[in-house]
């Protein structure tokens, strides 16, 4: 369904810049003002099929993080500052570079391929200084390592790493040092099972989803004293939460029988939510995908319509949906606008792809 490449485990089996105005079409919501379009290129990326610009993350700021594809098919990590400065890094030692998540401070974490093709994270601070982490137990085969998917405020990183049996645990990692390992009840231990930890708040609630011994994927959430739930959407074999906010309210998206996408919002009393976005189509690998929450509720994601061409949503605290197209954006399958995080503000960040099939970052402000 989506070119973004999370590597969370199930994948592990795995031009110059410019502004444009449009208007956001929109279903089941009062009118919305014009709102503004920046596209942005970071330097060296690729200009072939598949390569480009990738962001996937924004912080409060409006600094945004992400990856970019060289000529030469190579995945290097890129920082975009509010002036629209764009440094591009790699920690020591990287083959591929993956960004998955900045924070307000503007420390950003990730992961990295060796050229091994075992996975390493990473933490890079505002000023630019890249460290390197293993969590205790992670294996040191190809595939298997550590990854690390989101910061909060305070600096705690959550991920996953996979041993040397191929199963996957979660972590989460404190500014002081210290690591605990968690796996959900219920979680698989066999190889391409687990628990994938993929977002953390600031008060430490972490949600993620874990596979059990059947290849069943449920989400979870876990409260800053270690009592874990688990949840599922009715029917789906797949659940995928994808971020939380500071009330504790998530949102993901499920895959059902069938193979279509759905979005939900799960409120931190546990009631769920479906989010279908106007114009999804209902055939596999189609439908909605909610991918980002902030803390005024909104959420953010993409669709993709009967003739597999993607489009930005965003979602209202009040359950209205927006739907967008960025400037530029492909119209054939494959192609078009995919939103990955929204801050605060109601910024939106992600990438379009055109019809060359090269990937372009883009800035949505209000």
């Amino acid at each position: 369904m989506t070119r973004r490449l999370w590597i969370s485990l199930t994948v592990l089996s795995f031009c110059p810049l410019f502004a444009a105005r449009m208007s956001a079409q929109q279903t089941g919501a009062a009118e919305v003002s014009t709102v503004t379009f920046t596209g942005f290129e970071a330097p060296n990326a690729g200009t072939g099929a598949n390569q480009g610009t990738s962001p996937v993350s924004i912080n409060r700021s409006g600094v945004i993080a992400g990856w970019y594809v060289d000529a030469q098919n190579v995945q290097h990590g890129f920082v975009r500052a509010t002036d629209g400065t764009i440094t591009s890094f790699d920690p020591r030692g990287a083959a591929r570079t993956f960004p998955q998540n900045i924070n307000n401070t503007g420390a950003i974490v990730g992961f990295f391929l060796d050229a091994g093709n075992v996975s390493h994270g990473f933490a890079r601070v505002a000023s630019g200084t890249i460290s390197r982490f293993n969590a205790p137990g992670a294996g040191s085969g190809a595939y298997q390592g550590t990854f690390i998917f989101a910061i909060n405020a305070r600096g705690t990183f959550v991920g996953t790493f996979v041993d040397a049996g191929g199963v996957s645990h979660g972590f989460m990692r404190t500014t002081n040092g210290v690591w605990t390992v968690f796996d959900a009840p219920g979680a698989g231990s066999g190889s391409g099972q687990g628990t994938i930890a993929f977002s953390i708040n600031t008060a430490g609630t972490i949600t993620g989803y874990y596979i059990d011994a059947s290849s069943v994927y449920h989400g979870f959430v876990r409260s800053p004293d270690g009592t874990m739930t688990q949840f599922d959407l009715p029917g789906p074999i797949y659940n995928f939460p994808a971020d939380i906010d500071s009330a504790g309210t998530i949102a993901g998206y499920y895959i059902d029988q069938a193979g279509v996408f759905h979005g939900f919002v799960r409120d931190p009393g546990g009631a769920i939510t479906t989010i279908d976005a106007p114009g999804a189509g209902t055939g596999a690998n189609q439908g909605s995908q909610g991918n980002s929450i902030n803390t005024a509720g909104a959420i953010a994601g993409f669709y993709v319509d009967a003739n597999n061409v993607h489009h930005g949503f965003v979602r209202s605290a009040d359950g209205a949906i927006s739907t967008f197209n960025a400037p530029g954006a492909g119209t054939a399958a494959n192609q078009g606008t995919l939103v990955f995080r929204i801050n605060a503000a109601g910024a939106m960040t992600g990438e379009y792809i055109d019809a060359s099939n090269v990937a372009h970052g883009f800035l949505r402000t209000p």
